[in-house]
């Protein structure tokens, strides 16, 4: 298996790194982040990419010297500062911050859509690939019954179209490539941290078990490619996320 991971700088990133690397079959893994990797396997290389500069992105995907079974898109923010804009989920309209909502959409719609764009073209066409993007079930337009969160949650939503378009694109060229989302679970990180208080014990993930979780679904999409699921946002558990 020849794989690149984009978001290696995260909790999940970092997990989903390390699952990957205890892989006999993977060949090779491209690391993309903000910051270095700390393995030093022969089969990793790490390359600078920042999410919100479309400019890093198209350089990592240069270097990318080999045809990819798995390319998986794990970056993602909730809250912070971006660009002078801070951001934080919304309660009410009222809340809402035309910066706050650029910068969600910068760092989960557009920066995800460009690393499609960009390395779409380097995935193999002759066997089951897959690339993949971590989502949220708080993107569900279905599923919205508590309300709230309006940026992260359209910008989730905003995603999860991107990839739906994609899939139908891309799968005319290759039957066997998939473009999925993925929902990792509510991961202890520093993304969740702030919101964890009435999340059960049972149901907080530490990385490594959402990591584990995730490529069990990954492996499961590669071994059977059944083309109406590319363009679906899937859950930890395999289960399909309404749209």
């Amino acid at each position: 298996m020849k794989a690149a991971l984009v978001g290696s700088g995260g909790a999940i990133g970092g997990a989903l790194i390390e699952a990957l690397l205890a892989r006999p079959q993977l060949t090779e893994l491209y690391s993309f982040g903000r910051r270095p990797s700390a393995h030093s396997d022969p089969r990793l290389r790490w390359q600078s990419l920042d999410i919100g500069y479309e400019a890093t992105i198209s350089a990592a995907a240069a270097t990318v010297q080999a045809k990819l079974d798995l390319l998986i898109i794990a970056t993602g923010t909730l809250h912070g500062d971006y660009r002078g804009a801070s951001y934080k989920p919304e309660k009410a309209l009222s809340q809402l911050s035309g910066d706050s909502m650029a910068a969600l959409f910068t760092l989960n719609t557009i920066g995800p859509a460009l690393v499609l764009r960009y390395f779409a073209g380097h995935m193999r066409r002759d066997a089951p690939a897959l690339m993949a993007a971590l989502s949220a079930r708080v993107g569900s337009i279905g599923d919205n019954r508590l309300g709230g969160w309006y940026s992260y949650r359209a910008s989730k939503a905003a995603l999860n179209m991107v990839i739906k378009t994609a899939s139908i694109e891309l799968g005319r060229r290759a039957a066997q490539l998939q473009v999925v989302g993925l929902h990792p679970g509510t991961v202890d990180s520093a993304l969740s941290e702030p919101f964890q208080a009435g999340v059960a014990t049972d149901k907080l993930f530490t990385p490594q078990r959402s990591a584990s979780a995730l490529l069990a679904v990954v492996d499961q999409l590669l071994a059977d490619p059944v083309a109406a699921n590319s363009g679906r946002c899937f859950g930890w558990d395999g289960a399909v996320i309404p749209a």
